[in-house]
């Protein structure tokens, strides 16, 4: 018996580099660009592991959970660690980032999350950037969930590591990831002694034994189905063109955001600055005694493949979160979404308007 998914050649080399290529030019980056066998959090940690150790004095700017991560990693590497935490319905600031390094001058570190799809919220990095530069500090970054919903430009904004996925706004696959390295990243890794090496997590065997030898012989077997998926949905991206893709999500986060405020019944949008809201996903924050994780199941009974969720730990009594990404940043899922949270929440609520609701989206969508 034969399978599409089953009895294909193996990948070979020039076809990974070939995948890593198309990766680079989503990004306009000239830096390396590693994919990496695995789920994003297997670059996201081991980029901080391999740059940061006892010697090194972090800001970590927490604008949700992943931030939050990112500084116990720190810590447990070593690193003296500055959060920089803001409240989860807004965004940092470039003045907030500066105000850090005059206080702390000795900072030669950054991470930063770029989207939170779990807070939806989404921080300017060109900006932050040009703090970063000035202040000469390597630069990580988060991007995860923001790529293929808004730019992502590691070289034009001074990115040292920039770590994507392409299992939100792409559309693509959860079991590879990527990450872009400046030259300054390398020989950060390079002279920390703590970096790893011989291991899942170092990045250090990627440059060494793949890039420095040419890329003409894979570490260890390639993850074959994931990596064809990843090359596929590069190649729908590039097909539709990026722009348009872009498009699409910032067109459904205005139609979730406008729809919500026309639904009435209490929802509000969770960030309050419509800049500061990220395309990938629009978090929602329930009425006054309402409880999210009850109205989001009550939501999903219409139909449980809506893209609805509630926050996370402490956010479950508190957020909605509409996940309008990859094939979801539709109008279709748009619609049939405040439709269902228009629903459950007319079941305990007056003044709940679900044509409006759909008018304002439609409006919002252009």
């Amino acid at each position: 018996m034969t399978h599409p998914f089953l009895d294909l050649a193996p990948l070979s080399a020039a076809r990974f580099a070939s995948i890593e290529d198309r990766v680079a030019r989503l990004l306009a980056t000239e830096q390396d660009v590693v994919i990496m066998q695995g789920e994003a959090l297997l670059p996201l940690e081991g980029a901080i592991r391999a740059t940061a150790g006892p010697g090194t004095t972090a800001l970590n700017v927490i604008t949700g959970p992943y931030g939050q991560t990112f500084g116990n990693w720190l810590r447990d590497c070593g690193a003296t660690v500055v959060d920089l935490a803001v409240p989860f319905h807004t965004a940092v600031t470039a003045a907030q980032v500066r105000a850090a390094f005059a206080a702390h001058p000795e900072i030669d570190f950054v991470s930063l999350v770029h989207a939170e799809a779990a807070t939806g919220n989404t921080n300017p990095v060109a900006e932050i950037g040009e703090a970063v530069r000035e202040q000469g500090a390597l630069f990580y970054l988060d991007a995860v969930a923001s790529i293929g919903a808004e730019p992502v430009l590691p070289d034009a904004w001074g990115v040292d590591l920039c770590v994507i996925g392409a299992q939100k706004a792409m559309g693509g696959p959860a079991g590879v990831s990527a990450v872009s390295v400046s030259e300054r990243a390398w020989a950060r890794m390079a002279a920390n002694p703590g970096a790893p090496r011989r291991s899942y997590l170092s990045l250090l065997d990627w440059k060494e034994r793949w890039i420095d030898g040419g890329r003409t012989a894979l570490l260890h077997a390639p993850a074959q189905l994931e990596m064809l998926a990843l090359e596929a949905c590069v190649e729908r991206i590039e097909a539709a063109g990026l722009e348009t893709v872009m498009a699409r999500h910032r067109s459904a986060a205005a139609a979730v955001r406008a729809g919500a405020v026309a639904l009435g019944g209490g929802l509000e949008p969770y960030v309050h600055a419509a800049g500061d809201a990220a395309p990938v996903a629009t978090t929602l924050r329930t009425p006054s005694g309402g409880v999210a994780s009850e109205l989001v199941a009550r939501a999903l009974e219409t139909d449980p493949t809506l893209p609805l969720a509630a926050g996370g730990g402490a956010l479950a009594r508190e957020m909605i979160r509409v996940n309008h990404y990859g094939p979801d940043a539709t109008p279709g899922v748009v619609r049939a979404a405040l439709t269902a949270l228009g629903t459950a929440l007319a079941e305990h609520r007056t003044g709940v308007d679900v044509p409006a609701a759909l008018r304002a989206a439609e409006k919002a969508w252009g």
